[in-house]
């Protein structure tokens, strides 16, 4: 099972940078992979079990999952486990620590939760070789994307 924690100090409102990260359509803007989501089955926003769809790009592949979200504090964190029907993905984490003086450290995480013969059908299905290195890439893009946005307003 891989871990992946990546960190980066922002200045910006906890509540500012939530807004962000719970903000399943704009989540394109700043990830390198995934595309955005919207809020199914009911859900009109962030809250504990509510349900998206996450839809993904990898090159010329494409595919969609749905998550559901487990961890839900405005200004301190937004979490969700994702599944492709029956099968357990990953479960994916936004930690904010308020560093006072306008400033917060933004802590994304990322836990494997697919078995490992799961894992070889995922790189045909997502064209990831390497999803581990993968994701870290991505994830400090992300924040390194959010921070830029947060810096611009």
């Amino acid at each position: 099972m891989a871990d992946i924690t990546i960190s980066r100090e922002m200045t910006a409102t906890p509540d500012a940078i939530w807004a962000l990260v719970s903000d399943l359509p704009r989540m394109g803007e700043w990830s390198p992979e995934n595309q955005g989501g919207a809020w199914i089955k009911g859900a009109t926003g962030p809250a504990v079990g509510a349900r998206f769809k996450g839809n993904n790009k990898h090159g010329a592949k494409t595919w969609s999952t749905i998550a559901k979200v487990t961890a839900c504090a405005p200004g301190k964190e937004f979490g969700f486990h994702v599944a492709v029907g029956p099968i357990n993905v990953a479960d994916w984490h936004y930690a904010i620590e308020d560093l006072g003086a306008g400033k917060c450290r933004v802590t994304e995480s990322w836990t494997e939760r697919r078995h490992p013969l799961v894992q070889k059908l995922g790189e045909r299905t997502s064209g990831v070789a390497d999803r581990v290195e993968t994701n870290r890439s991505g994830m400090s893009e992300t924040l390194r994307r959010l921070d830029e946005t947060l810096a611009a307003k």
